[in-house]
């Protein structure tokens, strides 16, 4: 396997579990008002994200 494709699928993939991580952070702040909830959500992640756009 390249290493170079390799190491772009592995930055690839970090950016994305931190973009999902810092939305659904914001989402859930947005709406509960809460850090708490916040950290939570933010340690979900994209799970929290899928779960509020099928949900509202």
């Amino acid at each position: 396997m390249n290493p170079d494709r390799t190491y772009a699928a592995k930055e690839a993939a970090k950016k994305g579990i931190t973009f999902g991580s810092a939305l659904a952070m914001v989402i859930s702040y947005v709406n509960w008002h809460s850090v708490g909830w916040a950290i939570v959500h933010g340690l979900m992640s994209w799970v929290y994200v899928i779960y509020y756009l099928l949900c509202y």
